[in-house]
């Protein structure tokens, strides 16, 4: 018996140790593999910035506001959860910023379609229009944000507020170059009416256009106008822009014609100039 029970005690001290070691050494690995682990908080500053941005983007495209969240963004962009906060303090910091980038984009996008329409007041408020919902197309998540911010309760931004003030002074300033009420006279009724319905016909067919209710509307029109658009995408896009969008504002825009005011010479020389617009109005 007592030979017997030494191998068992040799054989219960022997396997004492090696029951740790394996614990041991797969905490060890996880450790390890922790530290190996490529991050992605090596970003320079700048540009973690413009990808938290970005994710944003595409997160709010997919989920609207409503499925928004911060550790959703920071997995997206490849960092910890604490990332985002660091950068914007919360989630409606971030959505402020998204929101103030958005205005800038619009803002550019604007005074582009002012570049292409030249000095014609008709082809340039146009243009506009073509690149208020050509920006749309391309970022729906932050168009989605921009002018329902206020919606989830994202509080006031002196950022944000000038941004947007900004994008509305180009169309503004648009419009009074069209109907001859360059600043700072004052806006009559009849060109505050010109200047909303200007820019609820632009949004409201970005709106239902992200919503795909255009799309059998938009076949049948550039097929009638001998356009193909087979297999959508950017091609598609642009044959809705410029076959349907862009005639829909010429006619409405010819149209705001007969309510124009004649312009003294002075008035003239003091109407801004395409990529620099302001008003005085606001």
């Amino acid at each position: 018996m007592p030979t017997s029970a030494k191998p068992a005690s040799k054989r219960a001290a022997s396997k004492k140790p090696a029951s740790k070691k394996p614990a041991t050494e797969r905490a060890a690995v996880r450790r390890a593999g922790a530290r190996a682990a490529p991050r992605r908080e090596a970003y320079h500053h700048g540009a973690l910035r413009e990808a938290l941005i970005e994710a944003t983007e595409g997160l709010l495209a997919e989920r609207g506001t409503e499925g928004f969240s911060l550790r959703e963004v920071a997995r997206r962009s490849g960092v910890s959860p604490a990332a985002p906060a660091h950068h914007f303090g919360d989630a409606e910091g971030l959505l402020i910023a998204v929101a103030t980038h958005a205005f800038e984009g619009l803002t550019s996008a604007l005074q582009a379609g002012n570049e292409r329409g030249g000095s014609d007041p008709v082809a340039r408020l146009r243009e506009q229009g073509l690149g208020y919902v050509g920006f749309a197309l391309r970022h729906p998540g932050r168009f989605g944000l921009m002018f329902r911010a206020g919606a989830r309760g994202v509080r006031k931004d002196e950022a944000l507020e000038r941004s947007a003030r900004a994008a509305f002074a180009v169309l503004e300033d648009g419009v009074r170059l069209l109907l001859g009420a360059p600043a700072p006279r004052p806006l009559t009724p009849a060109h505050w009416q010109a200047l909303l319905a200007t820019w609820s016909v632009v949004h409201g067919f970005a709106h239902l256009a992200l919503a795909g209710q255009f799309d059998h509307v938009a076949e049948g029109a550039l097929s009638a106008e001998g356009t193909a658009v087979a297999g959508g995408g950017r091609r598609a896009r642009e044959a809705l822009l410029r076959e349907v969008l862009a005639p829909l504002l010429e006619l409405q825009l010819r149209g705001l014609l007969t309510t124009r005011e004649p312009v003294t010479t002075r008035e003239l020389e003091r109407t801004p100039a395409p990529s620099g617009a302001t008003s005085s109005s606001r």
